[in-house]
């Protein structure tokens, strides 16, 4: 039996990309006397490559394979990422940001935002709720500094995340995979074997001839989805119904100015662009629904927003929202793109890479897949999936402009009932609701309702023992201690210089 227990895994990896090697690097990194890890990829096919932006999940995964972080920041020529700034979106001429870090403190038994809330419907004026967090007045100081330790300190109540070249973090990841003992080959896949009885994936074929057999075979190509899709048919559940841009135009400029520690989603009248700035150049993309949009429409009214000299012509890409029934189903699972997609309004994709890979190395196969590990992989990586969705709906769905077709559909639209029930609890009471799987927390909703004016109209009743005035009073103190903490800190630009300059290209 501990034999059995001991036999190693062959892995084969369809596609290659962020998601392929992320998968290859970290099987080979964590798993070496389980698996044998062998990639197949073809420099004729492309990679996506246009998602820049991350959650601070991607430190500890980062950690996990031992890459420094100045290092992995130099070479993919990364900058620092506090949040995420939102720009008309509630309604023109809005602002907030969605923070990596806190409202308030951060400590006590009763939210800071029940205060705030409490405070806002008794008509009183009050700072910003964006100069209530450490980590969105660092954002919009521009500047940076990492968190300290001490989680009771104003300056430990933040994370942060990366914005880097994704075109860059593939070659990194399979430098580190192949150093681990991965193989890769390169080539196109022309044929895919079956198990007559099972069903299961046996081998695939390159053009040259070449067979490959696995036990375990990764999908990681892209929308294609070789592997999950085209071959075991599991079916892809459309929810453009909720998310209807399904059409995006990229082009890279120069920077010409700040570059700042947040991504920026800006508004347009047909869905929203993309600003991330890197070390070297400034990342522009425009999301927009192919139903209200044309697309030589789309290319013209980027060109005519990016702050800098265009890098390169705009480049066009089409997607659905959605995702497979199953990501794992037979001895195959479906990783990135091939799973499913959530377009890149809150740098998602990365993290969704992520979730999946942590989830299938913790139920590794014990030799033959097992049903039950398969359906509590399906289970959890739905759930992350679903409550994505729900969180990027709410951010169209709150608002109030009428201004444009797009707008007026997803303003007025019908949306999931696990939102709506979302929605109901915060404006009766203030209330967020809790789970245990699921990547954004409290403060990530906060951020948004508050930030596109849904105000609750109750709170916790506890919030309201304070008097007023000593309410009133703590707060414009905290707005200052705040103010005074952030105004120490180094610049985005000299801290990042001083930690982790770019390479140059080789």
């Amino acid at each position: 039996m501990a034999g059995e227990r001991q036999r190693t895994t062959r892995v084969v990896i369809v596609g290659g990309g962020t998601a392929g090697w992320m998968t290859a690097a970290a099987i080979a990194r964590l798993l070496p006397h389980r698996a044998e890890v062998h990639l197949i990829e073809s420099e004729a096919i492309g990679v996506v490559g246009v998602g820049e932006a991350t959650l601070p999940h991607i430190r500890a995964f980062n950690e996990r394979l031992g890459i420094p972080e100045a290092e992995f920041m130099a070479r993919t020529r990364a900058t620092f990422k506090l949040g995420i700034e939102f720009r008309d979106w509630g309604a023109i001429g809005d602002s907030y940001i969605h923070p990596f870090g806190t409202f308030g403190t951060g400590s006590g038994a009763v939210d800071f935002h029940h205060y705030y809330a409490r405070l806002l419907r008794e008509g009183a004026e009050l700072p910003p709720l964006d100069r209530l967090s450490y980590a969105c007045a660092l954002a919009r100081e521009g500047r940076f500094a990492m968190p300290e330790m001490d989680r009771r300190s104003l300056a430990g109540t933040f994370g942060y995340a990366y914005q880097f070249d994704a075109l860059l973090f593939a070659p990194y990841l399979r430098g580190i995979a192949e150093e681990m003992g991965a193989r890769r080959s390169e080539g196109i896949v022309v044929d895919v074997e079956r198990d007559d009885e099972s069903g299961d994936i046996v081998a695939v074929t390159l053009a040259d001839g070449t067979r490959i057999e696995g036990d375990l075979f990764v999908d990681c190509s892209g929308f294609r989805s070789l592997l999950l899709g085209e071959t075991l048919g599991e079916p892809f559940e459309d929810w453009s119904r909720w998310l209807p841009a399904d059409r995006a135009v990229a082009m890279p400029c120069r920077t010409e100015t700040a570059v700042t520690p947040y991504t920026s989603a800006i508004a347009m009248p047909a869905g929203w662009r993309w600003r991330i700035p890197l070390q070297h150049r400034t990342g522009n993309g425009y999301v927009y629904a192919s139903d209200f949009l044309s697309d030589d429409a789309a290319a013209a009214a980027l060109r005519g927003v990016v702050e800098g000299e265009a890098l390169a012509d705009p480049r066009p890409l089409r997607f659905k929202a959605g995702r497979r029934r199953q990501s794992w189903s037979h001895n195959c699972v479906g990783i990135g793109l091939a799973s499913g997609f959530l377009e890149p309004l809150e740098s998602t994709s990365i993290y969704l890479v992520q979730q999946a890979i942590t989830l299938l190395i913790e139920l590794f196969p014990d030799g033959r897949t097992s049903a039950a590990d398969r359906d509590e992989f399906n289970r959890v990586i739905d759930l992350e999936y679903d409550r994505i969705r729900d969180f990027l709906i709410l951010h169209y769905h709150a608002t109030t402009r009428s201004d444009s077709p797009f707008w007026d559909y997803v303003r007025t639209m019908p949306i999931p009932d696990s939102l709506s029930e979302k929605l109901e609890l915060w404006r009766r009471r203030g209330r967020v609701v809790k789970y245990r799987e699921g990547v954004f927390l409290d403060a990530s909703w906060i951020a948004v309702y508050m930030g596109q004016g849904i105000v609750p109209q109750g709170w916790d009743p506890r919030a309201d023992a304070p008097p007023d005035g000593d309410l009133r009073r703590g707060i414009g103190s905290l707005a200052e201690q705040i103010a005074a903490e952030v105004a120490r800190r180094p610049g985005h630009r000299a801290f990042i210089d001083g930690y982790c300059p770019m390479a140059e290209a080789a």
